[in-house]
Formats: C-alpha cells, sequence, structure tokens
C-alpha cells in the first residue's frame, strides 16, 4: 500500500509547493535531531524528509497522486513503473554506472554555507520624489547574519561532527531490484540533510541556521525620473544566506502616488489651467507654478479658444536611461479650460451685451457648412465617398 506521503507532512492533496516547502520546514525544526534527539522523533524526521523530497518533485508527486509510489520499488508485483525508484536521469545514470563500480557516483556532502535570497518591497514616492530623486530610509524585515555564532550555526565551545548515518558522505545509497538486476541508489541523509555533519550543540539564538529574523534599516537612493513600477536593485541588500551565506539583493519596486494638479504620461506632464473668458479674449500672463521649477510666467494670448494646449518644453519629468544617468526632460502639457461666467448682476449683463451689440453678435449664427472651403460637411461627405 503506498504511503500518505500528504498526510505525513499534514498538507492537502491540492496543496501548492509553498505550502508543501512551510510544512515540511515547521515540520523539520520541531523534530530535527538537533533538536529532538528522541529515536521517534528521528525516524519521524526520516519520514518527513522522504515526503517532502516526493512530493517537491513534479514527476515523483504524480506518481503519488496516481496512487502508486515513488519510493517502493514494485518487488513482487507484476506490473508498475520499473524506474518509480528514481528520481530522474541523474538517479538512473548514477544506477547504471555507479553500481558497475561498486556503489552510487555519490555528490558528496553539500555545503551549509549557502546564499541568501533576493527580496522585494514596495516603497510609495510622490510625483515630485520621482522627479527630484529622493534617499529613503526603509525598514526590511529580513535574515541577518546572527550575531553570537557568526554564521557558525554552533554554540560557543560547540563542535561538529561526522553524521554517523551517512558517515559523513551526506547521502545514504539503497539497493532496489528492478528488471535490470540490482542497481544503487542515492538520496540526501534525512539526519543531516545533506551536510555531512551534525551540529552537536547548536546556537540558542539561531537554531544552528547561522542567521535570525530580524528588522534593519536599509537606505535606498531613489534617482530622478523612476517611475511607478519600476525597480531599484540595492546589491546585498536581501536575505543572508544559510550558514551566514552572502546576502541576496533587495528590489525596491516604486509606487508612485496621484498628484492633485498633473498627471504623468511617461516623461511628459499634463495639467488643466482654468482661466475667465475675459483672460481668454484680452490675453493674460498667468504665473504657473510648475512641479518643480518654480513659478512660470506663461502668456496667454488675445484670442485664445478653449481646449487651446500650450506646451512648455522641458518642464516636465527627467528622462531616466537604463544606465541609471538622466537625459533631458520631458514636457509640460497645460491644457486651457475657458471659463463662461453663470452668474451676471444687472451691470455685468448690461456691459455684455452692449459688447455683443457692438460685436454684431446679438443673435447667434450656425457656422457655414464649409461649401467654399471645406469645411467639416465637406470632409464628411469625402468620407463616404
Amino acid at each position: 500500500m503506498a504511503r500518505d506521503y500528504y498526510g505525513i507532512l499534514g498538507v492537502a492533496k491540492n496543496a501548492s509547493d509553498q505550502e508543501i516547502k512551510r510544512a515540511y520546514r515547521k515540520l523539520a525544526r520541531e523534530l530535527h535531531p538537533d533538536v529532538n534527539p528522541s529515536e521517534d522523533a528521528q525516524h519521524k524526521f526520516g519520514e518527513v524528509t522522504t515526503a517532502y523530497e516526493v512530493l517537491s518533485d513534479p514527476q515523483k508527486r504524480k506518481i503519488v497522486d496516481l496512487g502508486g509510489d515513488p519510493m517502493d520499488n514494485g518487488a513482487g508485483r507484476g506490473g508498475g513503473d520499473p524506474f518509480a525508484g528514481f528520481g530522474g536521469l541523474g538517479d538512473i545514470m548514477d544506477a547504471f554506472f555507479g553500481a558497475a563500480a561498486g556503489g552510487g557516483r555519490g555528490r558528496g556532502p553539500r555545503s551549509r554555507v549557502q546564499p541568501g535570497s533576493d527580496a522585494l518591497l514596495r516603497l510609495s514616492l510622490t510625483l515630485e520624489e520621482c522627479a527630484t530623486g529622493v534617499h529613503k530610509e526603509i525598514a526590511v524585515d529580513t535574515a541577518i547574519l546572527c550575531d553570537r555564532c557568526r554564521g557558525a550555526g554552533t554554540a560557543e565551545g560547540g563542535s561538529v561532527k561526522t553524521c554517523d548515518t551517512c558517515g559523513g558522505q551526506g547521502e545514504i545509497q539503497s539497493v532496489q531490484r528492478s528488471f535490470l538486476g540490482q542497481v544503487v541508489t542515492a538520496r540526501p541523509c534525512p539526519v543531516c540533510r545533506g551536510f555531512g555533519e551534525v551540529i552537536t550543540d547548536p546556537c540558542q539564538q539561531c537554531g544552528g541556521d547561522g542567521r535570525v529574523r530580524a528588522r534593519r534599516t536599509v537606505t535606498a537612493k531613489i534617482p530622478p525620473g523612476v517611475g511607478d513600477g519600476m525597480r531599484i536593485r540595492l546589491s546585498g541588500q536581501g536575505e543572508v544566506g544559510p550558514g551566514g551565506g552572502p546576502a541576496g539583493d533587495l528590489y525596491v519596486e516604486v509606487d508612485e502616488e496621484p498628484h492633485e494638479v498633473f498627471a504623468r504620461e511617461g516623461n511628459d506632464l499634463h495639467c488643466q489651467l482654468r482661466i475667465p473668458m475675459t483672460s481668454a479674449a484680452l490675453g493674460a500672463v498667468v504665473p504657473l507654478e510648475t512641479l518643480i521649477d518654480g513659478v512660470h510666467d506663461l502668456d496667454i494670448e488675445a484670442g485664445t479658444q478653449p481646449n487651446t494646449q500650450l506646451v512648455l518644453p522641458g518642464k516636465g519629468m527627467p528622462r531616466l536611461r537604463s544606465s541609471g544617468r538622466v537625459d533631458g526632460r520631458g514636457d509640460l502639457y497645460v491644457h486651457i479650460e475657458v471659463v463662461v461666467p453663470t452668474k451676471l448682476d444687472d451691470e455685468q449683463s448690461a456691459l455684455l451685451r452692449d459688447l455683443a451689440q457692438l460685436r454684431g453678435e446679438e443673435a447667434p449664427a450656425l457656422a457655414g457648412n464649409g461649401h467654399k472651403h471645406g469645411g467639416l460637411f465637406a470632409k464628411l461627405r469625402a468620407k463616404t465617398r
């Protein structure tokens, strides 16, 4: 009968790879011989390690889901997969070439010192900060080097001894029978987890891992011109690896906050300026507060029409190149909205009537149909031909 590998780890059959990994780590910390030296715990630790080895391998997990046992060689059965006991091509090669030499090829013990993982966090920035660049102090919850054992994993005066189970090889070999004859396979030692060594007296602060979880402050230098979704790489600021291994990288992803006045489109900025109809008709100079260049005197020409667009070259966002250097600036587009008054007193109404009379605008007139000048109607007729 196939073993219940899901039950051993305490996860559902549809558990994700991350859920399986978390369940294994939790049980491994509780049952590891360095923490729990009892024989029962050692036996369970071996079962947990085997279950994780099976369920973390897509091929072996598929065999389990089909009702088989990839760790069972099928001896005494009339059928079954003759290669079910192998984890992949490497084990098959070990079986043929290693067995001919009298044993598995043995990859040897793996180092306790492993590189750390990269980390990712989001950083909220205002549009002004994205435009000018900024230095930000960021609090990061990560793995740092254990300051008590300095990554060694042993308590003061503690030692590391050769694993009695695997003899320091970091793996154990087993002989299996198949239709090809006897073959030898190897898998990581469940006691030392493939290290070939066992810490007799682990550090009380890090539990032998050589690192601890802590919060530290990192300074992120944000260059001018960054935008929403961009990532800044801080080399060596990620998690310290097991055994005090080299730290990974920290990636800071920019989350650009919306601005009350300016809308960003690539390296260009857009804003809306509302002016009274008198300023649109007579012209005016309007002080415009830009994003980072201070006040700019914007010249509104006489007769400016609604929805007119004025362009201020070089008043937009800095252009950030892939090298991290800034090369020029985008433009600022000012969209003019002419405001028509809705409440007029008697004197104001009289003045506007006088103006309308002087300009011959007492009654609105329809615009020409475009026969002579190729206007709107002419363009519509041209499209339908």
